[in-house]
């Protein structure tokens, strides 16, 4: 059974960071290209940011380039987003993602439907 449990979230002000985290098991996570989603109230789920197999590769929303990083250690089966300098329109639950599509082409890496598998998501709200 494939599981992906994220932590890490919360309330900070902002301006604060938070890192949060995902651990997965079930799957071979190596495999996996990872990715982070966020849904705000009312709102759609988007893209926030996703990484390579190996780690080597990563790729953001441009609304969280420079703030936000993603980072991998497939030793531990985890893979975390580094939120940085963090806004009240960051308020949102974030949801980690794995799919084993090709890598290449940004198109797919945004998209919903690339990933096979999903967390339950945590909160993160920033208060201004």
């Amino acid at each position: 059974q494939v599981q992906l449990v994220e932590s890490g979230g919360g309330l900070v002000q902002a301006g604060g960071s938070l890192t949060l985290s995902c651990a997965a098991s079930g799957l071979t996570f190596s495999r996996q290209v990872m990715g982070w989603f966020r849904q705000a109230p009312g709102k759609e789920r988007d893209f926030v940011a996703a990484i390579s197999r190996g780690g080597n590769s990563t790729y953001y929303r441009d609304s969280v380039k420079g703030r936000f990083t993603i980072s991998r250690d497939n030793a531990k089966n985890t893979v975390y987003l580094q939120m940085n300098s963090l806004k009240s329109e960051d308020s949102a639950v974030y949801s980690c993602a794995g799919g084993t599509f090709l890598w290449v082409g940004v198109q797919r890496r945004q998209r919903e439907a690339s990933y096979a598998y999903w967390g339950q998501g945590t909160e993160v709200t920033v208060s201004s």
